[in-house]
């Protein structure tokens, strides 16, 4: 006897075994953070006790402030740090970024699109390859084992440039045309329309601009070299010592360290959606 299934029933059963298995998944993915959060209030000696003991017998709340106010290493001046040097790179790359993007979508120029190719071309060239030259510029310019050394390479962004510049591209001309005949110049026109429309995509922007500096490793360990100006990586890095490594330390840390990045992105989600609510052209 042949039951015959119907294609709303065989469509819910897919749903409900492709929910399941991202369930899991999402599950599986916590794991890692669930045992750096463990990790963070165990003694030295009770890391690597198994089986794993997700919740320690005893919570050592003076890891935090072990972290934060050491005297060699004080976390918290490693972290003010790392938010002066996003909170910069993050708004020199909008502005860089949100004004060529501009040009190559809303102003005609000679050679704009060859330009736009040679642009685009340096996306190909490794980051490592770029720190030897960076080194020797910012010798000359006298910036080597300052935060500008980290904070001016972020302002010019291929990526965030054509992200935007996509966007921009998705926007009427009937828009920026209207303007012009009411007399707004290009800065008007970036700053009161394009990028009220754009904030889907300056959301992405922030998003990826702050994890990437945030989590930065290579730059600051090249071009910085004082302590007192060290960012939060390099402060991870510091509790990595020869003769012994201190992994409860290094997880506190680290849980502080997921945390502004967590925040930004709740904080642009709104902001993703109200852009999108928000975008079109009206009738």
């Amino acid at each position: 006897m042949n039951v015959s299934i119907k294609p709303q029933t065989k469509t819910l059963l897919l749903r409900s075994v492709v929910t399941a298995i991202m369930f899991v998944a999402s599950l599986l993915m916590l794991v890692p953070f669930i045992w750096m959060l463990s990790t963070s209030f165990k003694g030295s000696t009770e890391v690597f006790n198994f089986p794993i003991e997700w919740i320690p017998k005893q919570f050592y709340f003076k890891n935090y402030s072990h972290v934060w106010l050491n005297e060699h290493y004080p976390f918290y001046h490693f972290f003010g740090n790392s938010i002066y040097i996003a909170l910069m790179a993050l708004l020199g790359q909008i502005i860089v970024s949100a004004t060529a993007a501009y040009a190559f979508a809303k102003v005609n120029f000679r050679f704009k699109n060859i330009i736009f190719v040679l642009y685009l071309s340096t996306m190909m060239i490794p980051r490592q390859a770029t720190l030897v030259p960076y080194f020797a510029l910012f010798r000359v310019l006298k910036i080597y084992n300052t935060h500008w050394a980290l904070i001016l390479p972020a302002w010019v962004n291929m990526t965030s440039i054509f992200l935007l510049r996509q966007f921009f591209l998705s926007i009427p001309e009937e828009l920026s045309e209207s303007a012009k005949l009411d007399g707004a110049s290009h800065f008007r026109i970036l700053l009161q329309i394009i990028m009220p429309l754009a904030m889907p995509a300056v959301s992405t922007l922030v998003v990826l601009g702050f994890v990437s500096v945030w989590n930065d490793y290579a730059n600051p360990l090249v071009f910085i070299t004082k302590r007192d100006l060290y960012t939060i990586t390099l402060g991870i890095a510091a509790y990595i010592e020869d003769d012994m490594t201190l992994y409860n330390l290094i997880m506190v840390a680290a849980t502080c360290a997921i945390a502004p990045i967590v925040i930004v992105y709740l904080c642009c989600q709104k902001y993703f959606i109200q852009g999108i609510a928000t975008t079109g052209v009206k009738g």
